[in-house]
């Protein structure tokens, strides 16, 4: 007789716990018997393709990453549109929030984050809503409009991909940026003004360095009609996007009794203090970080998925991750230390003209730090000179060139 199959719950049926479901298939496949809960009602779906969805760009259908049909050929139970409310570690229990109830030998925790409201008056009015989800795309196109006006709260990567897909739809839209440069996480100063002006000619209003102060409307509880600076200015606005920043969600393995701080506190093998517990993506917090972009992701799902099948062999260490802008005609791409230091020194290309910019910053003899703004062609090269941290001293003269043909070979990191 064979032994029963072990039981996987997971917790969120998104990017995070469905990449490493996927990946446990690919090493033991039919070892677990899998549930998935997830609040929200669709499959799971690429939440890096919402601004093209808002933009009009691609439909829910081209994002979708695992169909039900794919569930179902893998023998998986998804509980779709029923939110976990409790984990009951002693009995190993999962509980949902129509009252479903299913028991465990692994759980894992892929919760995510939760979008930060800036807890400013007039927070709560109808039309002030957040970019994190495909209902929030659909609550956003159901007010949007071509003529409407849009004010966007935060210059950030995710601020600026809702500006774009609401630019794109037609609406009047201007983003509100509390730091004086855009984007200043992955961008230099020269990079940051290009891409303000590069929003400017499409249509777009910037203001930097711009603390917002209340959200007000025609009446004490109607809706947002306006945007109140502190500095006294006051913008039209018919529609609020608060795109300041996420936070961690560990609400229910802090009530579970799973230490936390900012995140879910994981090993590198993505194991919580409960043995039979894991955690990955957005959610979790190893050496005090966080972490919300794919790439360490996509490594956490691998070493979570080796440590449940019994082939781990390595922890998870976090590596340089790069960033890109998703606008359409706008190309970027950073990583690394692109601001520099004492320490390093830079290689910089810049064509005004054309809106062209790259910047490399070395620190003896390797590549510490890359941004490139307007074309990004070269981008891929040097992400790879930077990850794997190679000597660039023998084609140092034309490295901000990018790859040349018969360049010496380079030198491998010791």
């Amino acid at each position: 007789m064979c032994p029963p199959l072990r039981r996987l719950v997971v917790i969120g049926n998104g990017m995070a716990g469905m990449r490493t479901v996927e990946e446990i298939l690919v090493r033991l496949p039919g070892h677990f018997r899998i549930t998935v809960f997830g609040a929200e009602p669709q499959p799971n779906y690429n939440r890096i393709m919402l601004s093209p969805l808002l933009a009009g760009e691609a439909r829910f259908d081209d994002i979708v990453l695992n169909s039900l049909g794919w569930y179902a050929e893998h023998q998986i139970n998804l509980i779709a549109g029923e939110a976990v409310v409790a984990i009951d570690r002693q009995n190993r229990v999962v509980h949902g929030a129509l009252g479903t109830a299913v028991p465990y030998d692994v759980l894992l925790i892929a919760t995510g984050s939760n979008p930060f409201m800036l807890p400013l008056p007039g927070g709560k009015r109808p039309g002030v809503m957040t970019f994190r989800s495909a209902e929030d795309v659909d609550a956003m196109l159901g007010r949007a409009a071509p003529g409407k006006r849009a004010v966007v709260i935060g210059g950030g990567l995710l601020g600026l991909e809702a500006a774009h897909g609401l630019n794109r739809r037609g609406l009047r839209v201007s983003v509100v940026h509390l730091m004086p440069t855009l984007m200043e996480r992955q961008l230099d100063q020269v990079a940051a003004q290009l891409l303000a002006a590069a929003l400017t000619a499409r249509g777009i209003d910037v203001y930097t360095s711009a603390n917002t102060a209340r959200f007000d409307g025609a009446t004490a509880d109607g809706p947002v009609t306006s945007v109140a600076l502190a500095d006294g200015r006051v913008i039209p606005a018919d529609l609020v996007v608060m795109a300041v920043g996420i936070r961690p969600n560990c609400d229910l393995a802090k009530a579970a009794g799973l230490p936390c701080n900012r995140g879910i506190l994981v090993d590198a093998t993505l194991r919580t203090s409960d043995p039979a517990v894991f955690a990955v993506g957005e959610c979790i917090e190893l050496n005090q970080t966080c972490f919300g972009l794919v790439a360490p992701i996509w490594d956490m799902a691998k070493i979570a998925a080796d440590e449940m099948c019994g082939i781990a062999t390595s922890g998870f260490t976090p590596k340089a991750s790069g960033t890109r802008l998703k606008v359409s005609g706008i190309e970027m791409f950073s990583a690394g230390e692109f601001s520099g230091d004492d320490t390093t020194e830079d290689l910089i290309l810049r064509d005004a003209a054309r809106g062209r910019y790259r910047r490399l910053v070395l620190r003896d003899d390797r590549l510490a730090g890359i941004v490139c703004f307007g074309e990004t062609t070269d981008a891929a090269w040097y992400f790879e000179l930077l990850h794997q941290a190679r000597s660039i001293a023998a084609i140092r003269d034309t490295l901000i060139f990018g790859p040349q043909s018969g360049a010496p070979a380079l030198e491998p990191a010791p």
